[in-house]
């Protein structure tokens, strides 16, 4: 524990690290002004080179000639590399004023002259305490945002590149509200005119949500590739979701999604819809959209589910739009007034391909963070060039 002592005084400077000393405490730095101590920390760099123990506390005389113990005290709160260390202020006076301003500016505690050394060594040991869990927490904070930046690694590595072929272009815009996401987009190549493509919104934020998503992620991989179909990829879905053992029976973790498997050859798209908001699929030269709507419940809520399926025509030229209920945020109104703005919005992207990421950045109306995802699937049975 590396102590600094700040005083115009060199006797008190003395006197303090003689008691500390006596206390078992053999790490000091003295300063004889505020200046003088902020050379010191900024040419130690509180001990980032490696050179020093870094400084743990800092005992600072309230009465100092050009900058008082205050001044400097708040100086160092509001210098990011300094305003983690605790100080105690030392003072001779006992204007109650004047140690209310010293405790605002960021002091932690105080001790006056004459120095009552039994005192002053209480006062230290807490602040030496606190110091230490404060360390800990931001130890602890330090590598909860380092994994944090792993796992959001992890989590885009699974999300599918931009697909472009002569038949079928696929883009997604995705943003995700905290570091990890609950929302989540997929797509896999059957065979040379199949492609299975699906959007999932895992319920709630945040770790727990991101990790249900990677489960999804997991098995939408395998069961795209060996199942295909909506009906049985969403059953297989909605089985192993049901399968997971929740500690807390009060929590339970579900999911919306819509997945839709294209048959370019036949010029047909079959979908199941489960809880999720309607996909639009727009008709060459057809301002208003055709929905997919909801067909089944979410998926992880009940035990034996029906999945419904529904099957639709698509022609050359066709746009189909997939997303999660945070692109719906900036909208007013319910869902349905919500889907019909957004989709006159959406009938424009032709025209202007920005929209789609004004559609990404748009703040909620009610303020409350939330996914954002869009995927964008342009088709043309007919095999030609788009």
């Amino acid at each position: 524990m590396a102590l600094l002592i700040v005083d115009d005084n060199a006797m008190n400077i003395m006197v303090i690290q003689e008691m500390l000393k006596r206390a078992g405490f053999n790490e000091f730095r003295a300063a004889s002004s505020a200046e003088e101590m902020f050379e010191l920390l900024q040419g130690e760099s509180n001990g980032v080179d490696g050179t020093s123990q870094p400084i743990d506390l800092i005992l600072l005389d309230l009465m100092m000639p050009e900058m008082d113990g205050i001044e400097a005290c708040r100086r160092l709160k509001a210098n990011v590399f300094y305003k983690d260390i605790p100080v105690i202020m030392v003072t001779a006076i006992g204007d109650s004023r004047k140690l209310a301003e010293a405790l605002d500016a960021g002091a932690i505690d105080f001790v006056t002259k004459p120095i009552n050394k039994i005192e002053m060594l209480a006062r230290i040991r807490s602040a030496l305490k606190l110091k230490r869990e404060l360390d800990w927490h931001k130890e602890r904070d330090s590598r909860m945002r380092q994994e944090l930046m792993l796992a959001r690694q992890v989590q885009e590595s699974v999300l599918p590149d931009s697909v472009d072929e002569p038949d079928v272009r696929i883009n997604a815009y995705f943003q995700a509200s905290e570091a990890l996401a609950g929302d989540l987009y997929a797509w896999h190549r059957i065979d040379d005119k199949r492609w299975a493509i699906a959007v999932i919104d895992a319920m709630g934020h945040g770790i727990s949500s991101s990790l249900v998503s990677m489960f999804i992620a997991s098995i939408l991989k395998e069961s795209m590739r060996s199942l295909w179909s909506p009906k049985r990829v969403f059953s297989e879905l909605n089985r192993r979701l049901m399968g997971l053992q929740w500690e807390n029976e009060l929590i339970h973790y579900f999911c919306t999604g819509i997945y839709v498997a294209i048959d370019l050859e036949s010029g047909k798209l079959e979908y199941a819809n489960a809880g999720h908001p309607s996909g639009l699929l727009y008709h060459a030269g057809e301002s208003i959209p055709e929905k997919l709507t909801v067909s089944s419940p979410p998926l992880g809520m009940f035990d034996k589910l029906d999945i419904v399926t529904r099957t639709v025509s698509l022609l050359p030229g066709d746009h189909l739009y997939l997303f999660t209920d945070g692109i719906l945020g900036p909208f007013e109104g319910d869902d349905e007034v919500q889907l019909e703005q957004l989709s006159a919005i959406l009938h424009q992207v032709n025209k202007e391909e920005t929209i789609l990421e004004q559609l990404i950045n748009d703040v909620p109306l009610d303020g409350r963070s939330d996914d954002r995802c869009l995927v964008k699937i342009e088709v043309n049975p007919g095999g030609a060039q788009l």
